[in-house]
């Protein structure tokens, strides 16, 4: 299996592993679909980490298969290669990025899925597509520019350089920048807390902004109306606003 996945105290360790490179071949771009949709749908996962390895995340798509492919074959198959990384950005649950290595191409369209991304200081990011004479096609064009803004994806885009995991930071393509050994620590450390949390209000705040980034603000302001005054409806409100009173903030314990 190109990908697998374990679970450990709430938390999904969604793990590639096809070498050298992870590259992202049709076979693993279908099984990432097929994991994301077993993984967003158990009540015992609470949060999911995205993981390569210790070498690399994923360097890109697989070239000599696309090599072969012609406008007939890619217009078939893009809606499927959407269909599989809108499965991985579409998890309910909290979602970080371990990135190492590299994170090219439809690797670093890969991390644009999560919703936090922890780099080493190792680590490279880019989209290199135009090098090919193409653009992203998984998502890179639309993800990167509303997490970087439109100049800095054009940037990265038009010119298909890599950045360190410094100039990562700085634009904010990734979140944190730790050192290369402790990379999978401190994704799961992050998943770790917030499963502990109250999934359905961590699930609904992820909905909340997602669905909220793409419509105007009259109807993301509608989107959060709905989810807050559902959310008065579960358990888990009822254990943090007990506890809030009886003991004082952060010390709920949700089942």
């Amino acid at each position: 299996m190109t990908v697998t996945w374990e679970i450990k105290d709430g938390v999904a360790t969604v793990r590639l592993d096809r070498p050298p490179v992870n590259a992202l071949d049709i076979a693993t771009q279908n099984r990432f679909r097929e994991i994301a949709e077993e993984v967003g749908g158990r009540e015992d996962v609470r949060a999911v980490v995205l993981w390569g390895g210790e070498r690399v995340f994923a360097a890109g798509a697989d070239v000599k298969e696309m090599q072969s492919m012609d406008h007939a074959a890619m217009a078939l198959r893009v809606r499927a290669l959407h269909a599989c990384y809108d499965a991985v950005a579409g998890i309910p649950q909290p979602v970080v990025a371990a990135i190492t290595g590299y994170a090219l191409g439809g690797g670093c369209e890969l991390a644009l899925c999560a919703d936090y991304r922890i780099a080493a200081d190792t680590a490279r990011l880019g989209q290199p597509e135009i090098l090919l004479g193409l653009i992203p096609g998984a998502g890179g064009t639309q993800r990167l520019a509303r997490l970087v803004g439109p100049s800095k994806a054009k940037d990265l885009i038009f010119t298909g350089r890599q950045v360190t995991a410094g100039e990562a930071l700085r634009i904010g393509l990734v979140d944190r920048v730790v050192p290369a050994g402790e990379v999978y620590e401190a994704a799961s450390a992050w998943a770790a807390r917030l499963a502990a949390g109250p999934a359905l209000a961590l699930r609904a705040a992820k909905e909340a902004v997602d669905q909220g980034l793409e419509t105007d603000l009259a109807t993301g302001l509608a989107i959060e109306r709905a989810l807050f005054s559902g959310l008065f409806a579960t358990e888990d409100r009822e254990t943090g606003m007990r506890s809030f009173v009886e003991e004082g903030p952060g010390r709920a314990r949700f089942r």
